[in-house]
């Protein structure tokens, strides 16, 4: 049976999903250089840097997990490294620390466990905090969203990033409320959701899922263009992978999934089949600079979705770097 998962030190609140999994695809090897594009409490670093004698880069544009890697950097010494900024733009990111090629990439999409349980960082509709939802500290936040786009514009991004049928209806709802009061708390942008949705029944002893999941969803990603920043990490990192290296990521929804496998697909030359009655597609003539180093998409153990609620939704795709040239230019992607 596979081993469990621990928490790593000094993160209780954080259990890296699919870790096994993880350091299994990504193969540390001795004098290796390792990136994790998404550091956060610093679990998959942790145990990169165990299982073999090698240096990590860690990643990340939250100011909290930086201060986090200053503690985990006393530990590791001069093995890691920590760069703040988004991995979308890690080739710079490294540029300006003279590394131009690495071995392994991982990247562990979406919002960590210490995010999701600070209620002052805004991304919970359970507990009461400012409705912000920011990774970082700037740009707009989901109060701004909220309270200063239009109808349609909100129910687009509802539709898009949440996945919800009645986002119309949620928009129309929150667009009425804002004109009497604007929104600034998480709760009461919770409570206005499950008004309109309702509170569906209790199944079989399962809690229900919250009615303004889908919605905090779809701001949090908004908000953090968190599906233009995972094709510029993908990218990225098809840029910065040496031959042989391996990009692992880990997603937690179908559209982060969906991104993943089609770039992973498309980059492997496993493109559909062209029809007789249109040309080929020109990519599908490039050399593949992606080989899949599995079939289909890795999901966690029974065992660890009874550990971990946190990974049911888990899924872990993986790909080996091949020498041919990458396929678009950084800032095309």
């Amino acid at each position: 049976m596979t081993a469990m998962p621990v928490a790593p030190k000094n993160a209780s609140t954080h259990i890296p999903v699919l870790l096994d999994e993880v350091v299994s695809a990504l193969k540390p090897s001795a004098d290796e250089l390792y990136v994790d594009g998404t550091f956060g409490a610093g679990g998959y670093a942790r145990a990169v840097l165990d299982a073999a004698p090698c240096s990590l880069i860690g990643i990340d544009r939250d100011p909290e997990a930086i201060e986090r890697a200053v503690a985990f950097s006393r530990e590791y010494g001069p093995r890691f490294r920590i760069c703040e900024g988004r991995f979308g733009d890690m080739v710079d990111l490294l540029d300006d620390i003279g590394v131009d090629g690495v071995d392994g990439i991982m990247l562990d999409i979406g919002v960590s466990s210490f995010q999701l349980n600070e209620a002052e960082r805004g991304f919970s509709f359970q507990e009461d905090g400012p409705l912000d939802m920011r990774l970082s500290s700037d740009g707009e936040s989901a109060a701004d969203v909220v309270n200063g786009y239009d109808e349609t514009e909100l129910a687009n991004i509802i539709y898009t990033y949440g996945e919800e049928r009645k986002s119309r209806r949620i928009a129309s709802a929150i667009v009425r409320r804002r004109a009497e009061a604007p929104f600034e708390r998480t709760l009461d942008l919770a409570k206005l959701v499950e008004s309109v949705l309702g509170r569906p029944p209790v199944k079989k002893g399962r809690r229900p899922t919250h009615p303004a999941t889908r919605t905090f969803q779809a701001l949090r990603i908004h908000v953090n263009d968190e599906m233009g920043e995972l094709e510029r990490g993908l990218a990225a990192a098809e840029a910065l992978l040496r031959t042989d290296g391996r990009l692992v990521v880990v997603s937690f929804h179908s559209l982060e999934d969906r991104v993943v496998k089609n770039f992973m697909a498309e980059r492997s030359g496993r493109l559909p089949a062209a029809s007789r009655h249109m040309p080929m597609h020109m990519d599908a003539a490039k050399p593949a600079s992606l080989r899949l180093e599995t079939k289909g998409v890795i999901k966690p153990s029974a065992e660890e979705e009874a550990a971990n609620p946190r990974s049911r939704s888990s899924k872990l795709r993986a790909a080996v770097r091949t020498s041919a040239p990458v396929w678009k230019e950084i800032t095309d992607a």
